[in-house]
């Protein structure tokens, strides 16, 4: 007896001893795992930053498209709705189906775990006993540890994190988040996530329209996915789901019977069925008709790319495609959208094979309004390349009025005089060592005229004297203030259009001439917030400060100029421009054509929007040479901004003080016409400095090449303002160096001075130790352009 009263106490001792050791043990894992707990208050943001689409929307607020975010490589289809855009049907068939007791418990079902307990007494599987809750837990809070190998801990980390988010959230903020974060399977390129991508996949609805037995049938696929695959099997788990509702009051029966009645078609399938619901046929016919696009796009896809690399450039990879959210919005226009896509649609005159790329900008803040980066051709989805923004393309003779602007900016004027007569140029890089710029299909008219004329004719030969004249660095530094990025290589032949950028730089690079000489970067975003809808940036709060170019005297200067291009001659006096005229809107542009034919351009301006259109082949090439620029790009530019400009209150150019008007000098040519010269009270406006390092102004006459000892040539001092000769008045800073004929100095006498008389010009022979070396444009060669 005594042996069996040790043996007790014994016993009793170690089992207390081994419940103490285990409960020591357990309060140490506890403990432990207790710390490895995530921060379930984190729900809300973990929620929205397992990804979720980034909706981009027009300046009207309509909506444009989305962004689908991406987990490591894999694409996420994902909108965050909040359960006053889902219907109830879809939250009750969820309930029913998935965790009858939601209401009831606290995060643990402990009707659930007993029967899970009971089958693992019973030797069976265990199925089943999660809440909505520990499921949601599983898919955010603790999404990483269930994503890796299974260890003991877990279960007891989503039991304790459960219950923490019962205590803080409520019941309907647990259920949005839940069903903002159900896999509901493989959308193509984009894997399924949430009830909105459900509802857009399956049947393209929202989840606010789902019908009963639409809600029934996503939530089937809960538990497996893959059941999209097998209608048969999912059908009796409807009428299961369909009678449980009935039984827990979600609805009445005739409510059932009319679901089950309902002629279901879930994309890709082809079902058949009786008067009472049953299914007597199921084809799966196309199984890629659930499926989603990686980059969702209802509009303008070229824009909504570009807004897209602005949003990676301005917030990260992994703010758009990881977390994403965002609620962008864009500058575009939809009214001005409409008018590039049906000039583009409408483009009937193109060479074979090309295609095009056109753009509207507003030249007063920079803005994109509109962009199409592809010939549209009915209703066919335009290629993916965007021509115009991302196509690098020769400018050819676009580039002109920049450097006319940048001469007028030195204290030149528009009867500014040079010759369009045969000229060559040394250049090493060049064929037989010389340079030798030809007129547009070789054309020459063998005398002097005004730089006006030259542009509404776009003559090379003027164009590249007038280069050489104010220097090559000094015009290759203005235009790279406008983004227009120069190879220094290139040489005189970038003054006739050597120089490659996109429609869109362009536009950007003409603006100035309306706004008064201020430079803008395109922009296409002007307000970016989270899901929440927290302000992430703010274009009114991030204000760009504009780039000075030309004064506004000069920008104007230059805008006449243009104006000119376009108004000056008719096109049977070879207007080149001409067809871009639409009602009574004021209108300046330039046409340009780059060496081959290549690349047809056509950049121009009303007072109120500025576009260009480039046409060409898509993988470069050259075209007929029957067709031009003029007949093809200026009447697509035409069409596009009459559309544009429907409906608007027509207004003129804004001019800016200081600006007279003469006549043109060359009245046989340019009857009738009045160009725009500075005031003499603003000749400070001309305040371009000729750059230091740029070659001493050289002249020419015929193709001989004249040096610097050349004893026909004098070096004088000239006003900058005038052109004329230098006097004790003129202020220094507007003294410049320039090497003239002799027999043209009587040309340059100062205003109100008696000319020079033959027998006054200076000895050359005594000047010579005046004369200052002249250097040589180097240069490659380049096509007559216009």
């Amino acid at each position: 007896m005594i042996y069996i009263v040790r043996f007790l106490k014994f016993l009793t001792s170690f089992i207390l001893a081994t419940l103490v050791a285990g409960l020591g043990v357990a309060a140490t894992y506890a403990v432990k795992w207790g710390r490895e707990l995530p921060d379930y208050r984190e729900l809300d943001n973990l929620t929205r930053s397992l990804g979720s689409e980034t909706r981009i929307f027009a300046r009207d607020n309509t909506p444009l498209g989305a962004l689908i975010p991406r987990v490591g490589d894999q694409a996420i289809s994902r909108t965050i709705v909040t359960l006053d855009e889902i219907t109830p049907f879809m939250t009750a068939a969820l309930i029913s189906n998935e965790d009858r007791r939601f209401f009831e418990h606290y995060g643990l079902d402990p009707y659930g775990l007993g029967r899970q307990v009971q089958r693992v007494a019973r030797g069976d599987s265990v199925q089943g006993g999660s809440t909505l809750t520990n499921q949601l837990v599983k898919n955010t809070l603790l999404l990483d540890e269930y994503q890796q190998a299974r260890t003991p801990d877990r279960k007891f980390k989503e039991w304790i994190l459960s219950v923490q988010v019962e205590r803080s959230f409520t019941k309907s903020e647990i259920l949005q988040n839940y069903l903002n974060t159900i896999y509901w399977g493989d959308g193509g390129p984009v894997e399924l996530y949430g009830i909105y991508s459900a509802a857009q996949a399956y049947f393209r609805t929202t989840p606010k329209n789902l019908t009963l037995a639409q809600s029934a049938y996503l939530t089937t696929l809960v538990p497996n996915a893959g059941r999209y695959f097998r209608y048969q099997e999912v059908r009796p788990l409807m009428r299961v789901l369909l009678t449980r509702m009935v039984e827990d009051g979600w609805i009445t029966q005739a409510q059932m019977d009319a679901a089950w009645r309902e002629k279901l078609q879930p994309r890709g399938w082809r079902i058949s069925y009786d008067a009472s619901g049953n299914v007597t046929r199921a084809d799966l016919v196309d199984e890629t008709q659930k499926e989603l696009k990686a980059v969702v796009t209802t509009r303008a896809p070229h824009f909504t790319r570009q807004v897209e690399q602005e949003l990676v450039r301005r917030f990260g990879r992994d703010a758009v495609y990881g977390s994403g959210g965002l609620r962008v919005y864009t500058t575009l226009d939809p009214k001005v959208q409409t008018a590039v896509e049906t000039a583009s649609r409408e483009a009937s005159g193109l060479p074979p094979g090309a295609t095009l790329g056109a753009t509207i900008i507003n030249p007063y803040t920079g803005e994109v309004l509109g962009m199409i980066g592809q010939k549209l051709r009915g209703t066919e989805p335009p290629a993916d390349w965007n021509n115009a923004a991302q196509g690098q393309r020769q400018i050819g003779s676009t580039i002109k009025p920049l450097l006319y602007t940048t001469a007028l900016s030195t204290g030149l004027d528009q009867t500014h005089r040079e010759e369009d007569r045969p000229v060559s140029f040394p250049c090493t890089g060049c064929k037989n060592g010389v340079y030798e710029p030809k007129n547009f299909e070789g054309a020459t008219t063998y005398r002097d005229m005004t730089i006006r004329e030259a542009l509404d004719r776009s003559l090379n030969l003027v164009t590249v004297r007038l280069a050489d004249r104010i220097g090559l660095q000094t015009f290759f530094g203005k235009i790279r203030q406008l983004d227009l990025q120069t190879n220094d290589g290139t040489g005189l032949a970038a003054a006739l259009g050597a120089v490659e950028t996109t429609p869109v730089k362009m536009a950007a690079a003409y603006a100035p001439f309306v706004n008064g000489g201020l430079y803008r970067e395109p922009r296409y975003i002007t307000r970016v917030t989270d899901a929440r809808g927290a302000v992430l940036y703010d274009v009114n709060s991030e204000p760009l400060r504009p780039r000075r170019v030309w004064t506004p005297q000069i920008a104007w200067l230059g805008l006449d100029m243009i104006r000119g291009v376009v108004n000056d001659l008719s096109e049977r006096q070879g207007g080149l421009a001409s067809r871009a005229k639409f009602g009574e809107w004021p209108v300046a542009g330039k046409t340009g054509t780059s060496n081959g034919p290549k690349d047809f351009w056509f950049v121009g301006t009303t007072p109120l929007y500025t576009g260009a259109v480039w046409v060409g082949r898509q993988q470069g090439g050259e075209m007929p040479t029957y067709y031009y620029s003029g007949y093809v790009n200026a009447p697509i530019w035409r069409r596009m901004m009459e559309l544009a400009h429907e409906g608007q209150v027509m207004r003129q150019f804004s001019e800016p003080p200081g600006i007279q008007y003469v006549d043109a000098p060359d009245q046989q040519f340019l009857p009738e016409v009045k160009v725009a010269v500075l005031d003499r009270n603003y000749r400070d406006a001309a305040n371009t400095d000729v750059q230091s390092d740029a070659p001493p102004p050289v002249q020419y006459r015929e193709t001989t090449f004249r040096p610097a000892d050349d004893p026909d040539t004098l070096m004088v001092s000239l006003d900058r303002t005038t052109n004329r000769l230098a006097t004790e008045f003129t202020p220094p800073e507007n003294i410049v160096q320039r090497r003239v004929q002799l027999e043209d100095l009587p040309g340059y006498a100062p205003d109100e001075s008696p000319v020079p008389l033959k027998d006054e010009t200076p000895d050359p022979a005594a000047l010579k130790a005046a004369r200052g070396q002249s250097g040589a444009a180097q240069g490659v060669p380049a096509p007559a352009t216009r």
